[in-house]
C-alpha cells in the first residue's frame, strides 16, 4: 500500500520520452540521450510557473529525471518490457492511444451509445434454434445452415412459426413455450441475436444470424417503448412444504390483513418465506423487463401496477403464491448516467469483441491482404498434441520455412515468422490441435497488420511514438520498483525491524491515548450505546449495527483523530460531534511522551525502510550505467528555464 506514494513521481516522469532524440544532448544513461529540448519541454510541463524556476528546482529535475532513466535502463537489462504479462498490458494500452489517431469513431463509446437506444424499446419475439458449435467441422456447419434455411423458407411461406419452432428447434425450452422469449430489451441476448432483432421490423421473420449457440431464425412481435425499470416489495409462500390449498389461503389470509390495514412490513415479516428479504420489507432491487423472465407472472403483475403503494391481487407463479406492493416506478436515466457502467459492462461483452473483428476485417482489405491458401493449408496441417501444451517444435523440411505465407502492402510474411510467432506465444490451451494452431495463424496475421497500421500512424503523427515511448518507460519504471523497492520492503519483515532498531529516535510520539469510537448518524443512538456499556452490558450485533462505525481500540495521537482531539484526554466515556455524526470516545488509557514500539510505528518504518532501499540501489544503478552531463548544453539549459535576474536602470 505504501509503493503509491510513488504515483505523482511516475505521473511526472512518463512524458520522459515525448520528445524526438536531436541534438544537443544534455545527458546520457547508458548511451541513451535526452536532450536539452526534451528536457526544457518536460521541465515546462511539469513546473507551469516557469518564472519561479530556480538553478536548484532545475538541478533537482534534472537528478530525478537521471534517476528515472536509470530505473528503465535496469528495468530494460531484466527483460522487463519482454515478459507476456507486460506485452499484453502494453498492447491493451497501445489499443487505446491509437484511438484517437484513427479516422474511426471510438468503438466503445459508439456501443455505448447503441445498447442506450436500444434500451429505449422492448422487443417481444420467438425464435428457432438449430444446434452447432463455433469450431464445428465444415460438413456439420453446412448441414445446419442447410436445415435453418428450410425452416426459414417455410415460415416465410406462411407456416405457424410457434408450431415450427415446437417441432423443430433445438432449444429445450421451445417444447413448451413455441420457441416464444417475451419481452426483451438491450444486454439481455448474446450481441448477434439482439443486433438482428432490434432490425427486424414486427410482423417479419428475420435473416439467419449464427450465435455461439447455432443458427437461429427470429420472429418479431412487437417492438415498444421500454417502460424502464420497476422496484417492488413482495410476499412470497412457497409451493412444496404445504399443501396447495393450505398455501393459497394462507397467501389470502395475509391480502386480508393488508386490505384491513396492518402495515406492510408486519405482515411481510410474519408471512414471507423469502428469508433474504422479508425482515427488510419485502424489497426487491429494481429490475427491467425481461429480467425475471423465469418467473413471467411476477414480471407482468409488477409493470402492471401504476401507482407507488399500490397492491397486486394475490396470484401463483411457478414457485409460489405472491402479494407485491409497488414501490416505485424508473425510467431509463438519461445516457450520462448510464455511460460509466454501460461502457463497464459492454467492454467485457461479445459485441465489443464482434464489433472489433469486423474493424479487423475492414484493416484487411485497407492494408491489401492476400494469403496463400495452399502454404496456409501445409502450415496448418503442422499442429500436434504438442501445440495444446503449450510445448509445439517445428519438425517440418527447412526449405517451407522460406515460403510466403500472405502478404500486405508493406511486405510478404513467410511460414518462418510463423512458426517464431507460435513458439513465442504458445501455451496450454484447451482447443483442439487444429483449432490452436489456426488461433495462432489468425492472431499473426492481426499483430502484423497492427505493426503495418502503427507504421502509418507514427509516420503521419510524430506524437504518436512519443505517447508510445511515455507509456511503455512509465509500466516498466512500476514493475522494476515493484521487484526492486516495494514489494521488498513489505515483504522484509527482518528488514524492517532492523531499520527501526538503527533509527528509533526517528519514531517519537507525544502524548497518545488508547481510545475506542463508536460513530452513529443519531445522539439517540449513542445515548443508548453509551448507557449499555456504562452499565457494563456487552454490545451485542444487534447495536452494532446501529452504528456507522467503530474504530479501535488503538492508540491515537494528537492531530490524527479529531473527534479524539475534540474530548478531554481523561479516562472514561465521552461524547462529541463533528458536523452530522455523533461519537462515543471511550479513552482506555493515557500513554505518556516515548518511543513508539515497532507495531506502532509499522506504516512509517516500511515508508522509511522503502527509501533507504532505493537509495542504495540508485547508488548501484550509478555504478553500473555510466551517466554523463554535458556541462555546456546544461548551461544553455539553465539560461532557458530560469528568469534573468532584473537589472537596474
Amino acid at each position: 500500500m505504501y509503493r503509491y506514494g510513488w504515483s505523482t513521481l511516475i505521473l511526472v516522469l512518463l512524458a520522459c520520452g515525448s520528445m524526438a532524440q536531436t541534438q544537443p544532448v544534455l545527458f546520457t544513461v547508458n548511451q541513451k540521450g535526452v536532450t536539452a529540448d526534451e528536457f526544457i519541454h518536460l521541465y515546462r510541463k511539469n513546473h507551469p510557473q516557469t518564472q519561479d524556476s530556480t538553478e536548484a528546482k532545475v538541478n533537482e529535475y534534472l537528478n530525478l529525471l537521471v534517476n528515472f532513466k536509470l530505473k528503465v535502463a535496469e528495468a530494460r537489462a531484466q527483460g522487463i518490457d519482454t515478459t507476456s504479462k507486460f506485452v499484453r498490458e502494453f498492447k491493451q494500452y497501445r489499443e487505446e492511444l491509437k484511438r484517437p489517431y484513427r479516422n474511426e469513431p471510438d468503438l466503445l463509446d459508439q456501443l455505448s451509445r447503441e445498447a442506450y437506444e436500444r434500451l429505449q424499446y422492448e422487443i417481444r419475439a420467438a425464435h428457432l434454434l438449430i444446434n452447432v458449435k463455433p469450431d464445428a467441422p465444415p460438413a456439420d456447419t453446412l448441414a445446419a445452415f442447410e436445415k435453418i434455411a428450410a425452416l426459414r423458407q417455410r415460415a416465410l411461406a406462411g407456416e405457424d412459426f410457434g408450431k415450427l419452432a415446437r417441432e423443430n428447434s433445438q432449444d429445450p425450452s421451445a417444447q413448451q413455450n413455441d420457441g416464444n422469449l417475451g419481452f426483451f430489451t438491450a444486454l439481455q441476448m448474446v450481441y448477434p441475436f439482439e443486433q438482428r432483432a432490434y432490425l427486424t421490423e414486427p410482423g417479419q421473420v428475420s435473416d439467419i444470424v449464427r450465435t455461439r449457440f447455432g443458427y437461429h431464425i427470429i420472429k418479431v412481435f412487437e417492438k415498444q417503448r421500454s417502460p424502464g425499470e420497476v422496484e417492488v416489495s413482495h410476499i412470497l409462500l412457497r409451493k412444496g412444504g404445504s399443501p396447495d390449498a393450505a398455501v393459497r389461503n394462507r397467501a389470502f389470509e395475509a391480502y386480508d390483513q393488508l386490505r384491513g390495514g396492518r402495515a406492510w412490513a408486519d405482515v411481510c415479516k410474519e408471512f414471507s418465506e423469502d428469508v433474504n428479504t422479508r425482515d427488510s420489507g419485502g424489497k426487491l432491487r429494481p429490475f427491467g423487463v425481461g429480467a425475471l423472465a423465469s418467473v413471467p407472472e411476477f414480471e407482468s403483475r409488477a409493470f402492471s401496477l401504476r401507482d407507488p403503494g399500490q397492491l397486486s391481487d394475490v396470484f401463483e407463479s411457478g414457485i409460489g403464491w405472491h402479494i407485491i406492493r409497488l414501490e416505485r416506478k424508473i425510467p431509463v436515466p438519461p445516457y450520462s448516467e448510464l455511460e460509466p457502467s454501460l461502457k463497464k459492462r459492454i467492454s467485457r461483452d461479445e459485441r465489443f469483441s464482434t464489433a472489433q473483428r469486423a474493424i479487423r476485417q475492414r484493416q484487411r482489405t485497407q492494408y491489401g491482404f492476400a494469403e496463400n491458401a495452399d502454404n496456409k493449408a501445409r502450415f496448418l496441417a503442422l499442429a500436434d498434441s504438442n501445440v495444446v501444451k503449450g510445448k509445439w517444435a517445428y519438425t517440418g523440411p527447412d526449405d517451407f520455412r522460406s515460403q510466403i505465407l500472405f502478404s500486405l502492402t508493406t511486405g510478404t510474411f513467410t511460414v518462418d515468422q510463423a512458426i517464431r510467432y507460435v513458439i513465442r506465444n504458445q501455451a496450454p490451451s484447451g482447443l483442439s490441435p487444429a483449432a490452436c494452431m489456426e488461433n495462432h495463424y489468425s492472431n499473426f496475421v492481426s499483430e502484423s497488420i497492427e505493426e503495418a497500421e502503427e507504421k502509418d500512424l507514427l509516420a503521419k503523427n510524430p506524437d504518436f511514438g512519443f505517447l508510445l515511448t511515455e507509456y511503455r518507460e512509465g509500466m516498466m519504471l512500476f514493475e522494476i520498483m515493484e521487484r526492486e523497492v516495494w514489494k521488498k520492503a513489505s515483504d522484509d519483515s527482518t528488514g524492517q525491524a532492523a531499520y527501526y532498531a538503527a533509527h528509533t529516535d526517528k519514531y517519537q510520539a507525544s502524548d497518545r491515548v488508547e481510545a475506542r469510537l463508536l460513530v452513529a448518524s443519531e445522539q439517540t443512538v449513542v445515548d443508548e450505546i453509551r448507557q449499555k456499556v456504562m452499565q457494563g452490558d456487552t454490545l451485542r450485533q444487534a447495536d452494532l449495527k446501529k452504528l456507522r462505525q467503530v474504530m479501535g481500540p488503538r492508540i491515537f495521537e494528537k492531530g490524527e483523530n479529531k473527534a479524539v482531539d475534540r474530548v478531554t484526554w481523561v479516562v472514561g466515556m465521552q461524547q462529541t460531534q463533528i458536523d452530522n455524526n455523533h461519537y462515543l470516545v471511550e479513552i482506555i488509557r493515557l500513554i505518556p511522551p516515548g518511543t513508539q514500539t515497532f507495531p506502532e510505528a509499522r506504516a512509517r518504518v516500511i515508508s522509511d525502510y522503502q527509501n533507504e532501499l532505493e537509495t542504495k540501489w540508485l547508488t548501484r544503478l550509478r555504478n553500473k550505467y555510466p551517466v554523463k552531463v554535458n556541462k555546456k548544453v546544461k548551461k544553455s539549459v539553465l539560461k532557458s528555464l530560469v528568469p534573468s535576474p532584473p537589472t537596474g536602470k
